[in-house]
């Protein structure tokens, strides 16, 4: 549990509304984990103003982990004071390199208890731009360079999925609460049969002021246009890790871009695969970097 007397005078404390975009856990439920629950207990300014350290981000994170796994919110408490053993030494802070190679490590060893540790320990120390930049996409991008290639890649690629969608997931839904800005609708291509690219682009988005409208599997070119109106999405995101069928890309993505009155994006390493291709057409070639994507999506949102 925090506590005034734990934190060194110098260390770094945070208002609540940025504890809140930092974790995606609005004002209310920290409130109510504070006051009915005791799961953090944040120092308080003369005026009463909650601050919070780092550890208490650390415990917010593990409470939303506890939750994930269908741990009821009465009994995460408990479950948080009990001493915890790290396996393997903690990276130092700003280590990237050494950071990739455990969260690489965690993968291909299907090692879920060091993988949600280092996830947290990255969210919690820094801003979800960094811990995207720096950590998430090229531990992606160095996974995919070998996975075509080794045995249990499959197995290796549905254990990150699954992780990143419980927690990604997570945050998007206590975003999309609080968040005043335009939705995006983010969907996945056909070629891509996962959905790491999707994920890392919503995290992005949410990140930037957007509500995201995700779905697990990818919805037929034929019904985004009805998504798009149904769900009132100010822009449409498509994203895939792979080339996509030269027909997909050279006819039906510049025809559908043609129907919709929202801009239309491509994201992920197909923006770069086949940037040369849409040259010529209404589809906004944003990159394979989440972070830029979200920079160039924004003047054509105001456009």
């Amino acid at each position: 549990m925090s506590d005034k007397a734990t934190h060194p005078a110098d260390a770094p404390l945070y208002p609540i509304r940025e504890v809140s975009r930092l974790t995606g856990v609005n004002s209310v439920t920290l409130r109510a984990w504070e006051r009915r629950y005791a799961l953090i207990c944040p120092q308080r300014t003369p005026k009463g103003h909650r601050l919070y350290a780092r550890d208490d981000i650390q415990r917010i994170e593990s409470i939303l982990q506890w939750l994930n796994r269908g741990v009821p919110v009465s009994q995460v408490r408990e479950l948080l004071d009990q001493p915890r053993t790290v396996e393997a030494p903690e990276p130092a802070a700003g280590d990237w390199p050494s950071q990739r190679q455990q969260l690489i490590a965690a993968v291909e060893s299907l090692d879920l208890v060091r993988l949600d540790t280092l996830y947290n320990q990255c969210m919690a120390l820094y801003p979800v731009s960094t811990c995207l930049s720096e950590l998430f996409k090229p531990v992606v991008e160095a996974l995919e360079e070998h996975w075509d290639e080794q045995l249990g890649a499959a197995l290796q690629r549905r254990t990150l999925e699954a992780f990143l969608r419980t927690r990604i997931g997570t945050r998007l839904y206590h975003a999309n609460l609080n968040s005043q800005g335009a939705t995006l609708l983010i969907n996945r291509l056909p070629d891509d049969h996962g959905t790491l690219w999707d994920l890392l682009v919503a995290l992005a988005a949410s990140q930037a002021g957007y509500r995201v409208q995700l779905f697990d599997a990818p919805l037929p070119l034929n019904e985004l246009p009805l998504a798009v109106e149904r769900l009132r999405a100010g822009a449409l995101l498509l994203c895939s890790g792979h080339s996509e069928r030269a027909d997909l890309v050279r006819r039906q993505l510049p025809r559908l871009a043609e129907q919709l009155e929202v801009p239309v994006g491509l994201c992920g390493p197909i923006a770069r695969i086949r940037a040369g291709d849409l040259a010529d057409s209404q589809v906004a070639v944003l990159g394979d970097d989440p972070l830029q994507a979200m920079s160039r999506l924004a003047p054509l949102l105001r456009a």
